[in-house]
């Protein structure tokens, strides 16, 4: 599970048994709240991060073998594609086994905006209040992540701060796994500076104090408008009275140079 582009690893497809089919195939989320996007500076590599909202969105469903929370993320205005902003959490009551998914891993729009980090919080919190003992599977990395050291380093972060142990089996780190652990040895924490819950209450008084924002800056121009109109006037009225002296003076001029040579 990471937040970056991924795919499964290749080197395993001979190891890897018959994939179970899991239900629920056709669950959509049922729930959804307003995440605010913090605005930030401009990352070199993932362009601007202007102010945004986006809408979380989850479901939960649980029988006796099996429990899963679906979650999503909708961009206004922007579609993204089927496997992009898609976060599964299983759990398999038999086996005591929990495994995330898409198995292509977890890819963001936008990213570095901390949604990811955010997705992973609320599975890990979800699993370990209600099965903190039961184990999350082991996996191995996608070589292809390795072959950018900032895509992979951020990989690795994102991954050990949620508590994940990642290793390698080479000095090159291209050949990288995931270890088992224990779903209550997860942390479920995201980073708030960035990502922050709008409630709707919320929501409601951020757009009136937009509101209200908008009409006292409608004032402060209209009075400046004001003062724009009484400036043009004086200057009106003062161009006229110069305008006014300047053909006095020369009216002036012209009369005396016409009396100094009628004498």
């Amino acid at each position: 599970m990471t937040d970056t582009p991924t795919s499964p690893d290749t080197t395993a497809e001979k190891d890897t048994p018959p994939a179970v089919e899991l239900p629920w195939a056709d669950v959509h989320v049922e729930h959804h709240k307003m995440l605010r996007l913090a605005p930030l500076q401009t990352d070199r590599n993932t362009g601007g991060r202007p102010l945004r909202f986006v809408e979380f969105g989850y479901a939960e469903r649980n029988d006796k073998q099996r429990s899963l929370m679906r979650m999503t993320i909708s961009l206004p205005g922007q579609r993204v594609r089927k496997e992009q902003n898609h976060l599964d959490v299983w759990v398999d009551h038999e086996t005591r086994r929990v495994h995330f998914g898409p198995a292509s891993g977890l890819q963001i729009e936008p990213m570095n905006r901390g949604i990811g980090r955010f997705l992973a919080a609320q599975g890990i919190t979800w699993a370990k209040k209600r099965w903190p003992a039961y184990t999350v599977d082991g996996s191995d990395l996608n070589n292809k992540d390795a072959l950018n050291e900032d895509t992979r380093l951020r990989r690795d972060h994102f991954l050990r701060m949620h508590g994940f142990d990642v290793v390698y089996a080479d000095a090159q780190h291209l050949k990288g796994s995931v270890k088992e652990v224990q779903v209550g040895d997860l942390l479920a924490d995201w980073n708030r500076e960035k990502l922050q819950q709008v409630e709707i209450l919320e929501a409601a008084q951020m757009l009136q104090q937009a509101e209200q924002n908008l009409a006292e800056q409608e004032v402060k121009l209209k009075k400046h408008e004001e003062k724009v109109s009484k400036y043009k006037r004086e200057d009106a009225g003062l161009r006229f009275t110069i305008t006014c002296l300047v053909a006095f003076a020369v009216f002036q001029a012209g009369l005396l140079i016409w009396i100094a040579t009628h004498r």
